[in-house]
Formats: structure tokens, sequence, C-alpha cells
């Protein structure tokens, strides 16, 4: 069985760009509701090869209602190590490191913003916005319908913007261009930057 994870912030700690009325229908309601689902569908019997396994194994080798729970309780999970609390005058960029790589690959952070708000802004429907690292090493930023997630295809992500409605509305409405606008101002880059240096990460969900 697996538990909610704790945040990795307190719920009002991303105001004034995410509320913590968004985070707590979000957080507490939405991603709530994956795990349990999940947990539920693992104890039916068709679940029951999965047991033991944890998230990132599930959504690599599921299907169907399965994978939709479970990688949408990593999905959400990996999201919200994305954010931090940046103080109103803390400067909030990437290390000289990771923007080397940006303007690499993108011509500066400015313009890798810009690409990623683009296909934020443009994807049609629900799903995510990620910037991933692919197999052959190199990155790639890539818009992902509903449930959709990198570890499918064996890449790792680097950073993810959730762009389902309900991370949203309650905060900008139906305006998800000034949404991706507040995810700037709290961005995790330190995070980003140990994802692409392949530092460790354990699994991010737990089980009980």
């Amino acid at each position: 069985m697996f538990k909610l994870p704790e945040l990795p912030y307190a719920q009002d700690a991303l105001e004034p760009y995410i509320s913590q009325k968004t985070l707590s229908y979000h957080y507490g309601k939405h991603h709530k509701a994956y795990i349990d689902n999940l947990n539920g569908l693992l104890e039916a019997e068709d679940g029951a090869k999965f047991k033991g396994m944890n998230v990132e194994e599930i959504v690599a080798k599921s299907s169907g209602k399965i994978f939709n729970n479970a990688a949408q309780a990593y999905n959400h999970t990996f999201y919200w190590y994305c954010m931090k609390p940046v103080a109103e005058d803390e400067v909030n960029e990437p290390s000289p490191q990771l923007k080397e790589l940006l303007e690499s690959k993108f011509g500066g952070v400015e313009e890798f913003k810009h690409k990623f708000t683009e296909v934020a802004k443009t994807h049609f429907g629900s799903g995510w916005a990620w910037l991933l690292k692919k197999q052959d090493g190199s990155i790639e930023i890539v818009g992902m319908h509903d449930a959709d997630t990198p570890l499918m295809n064996g890449n790792t992500p680097l950073l993810a913007l959730d762009v389902w409605e309900h991370a949203y509305y309650l905060d900008y409405q139906n305006s998800r261009p000034d949404y991706i606008e507040a995810f700037w101002k709290v961005v995790n880059w330190g995070f980003v930057e140990s994802r692409v240096n392949g530092e460790e990460l354990a699994s991010l969900m737990e089980q009980v």
C-alpha cells in the first residue's frame, strides 16, 4: 500500500503564485485520489502482480487503470519537487552549469523558458509539459497527454508542469498563460540540476 507523500513545503509556501487553496485541493484531493485508487487496484486480482514494486516500476510495466493512477501519482509527486518557496528578494535562477546546458540546447535560459512555455500553453486538453533527458543523454521539451510520463520510454524526467485545469483554475481560472508565468517564479532549479546530474533519487512514493 502506498501512502500520500508529504509535500516538501507547507501548503501556503508557494503563495502568492500558487495558493494554499489550490494546493489543498490539488494535493489533498486530486493527488490523494490517485494514491487511493492505485491502492485499491493493487488489491484486486489484476493488480496482485504489481504488489511489492515501487511506483516507477509499476508505471513502466502496467497499462490501463493501474498505469493511469500510478503515473498520475508519480507525476504529481515529481511536480511538487519541481517547485520551492522563493523569498520576495531572492534571485531564483539556474546555476552557471545548468545555464550552460540550457544555452547549448535552447540558446539560453530565456529561450528555454519561452519554448517550454509554448509547449505548455498550446498543449490541447489535459496533460503535462516535461523537460526530459533521453537515453542518449540529450535533453528535450515534450508535451504529454493525460497521465503519460517520460518513464514510459525509459527517459529521465527533469522538470514537470501540470497543465490539467485543476492545477490552476482556482487561482487563474482559464488563463493557463498566467499560471505558467507564475510557475517560473517558484521553479526549483536545484532539483532540475540534480536530475540532470543523475543524482540518485529514491522512489518518490513510500509503501506502508
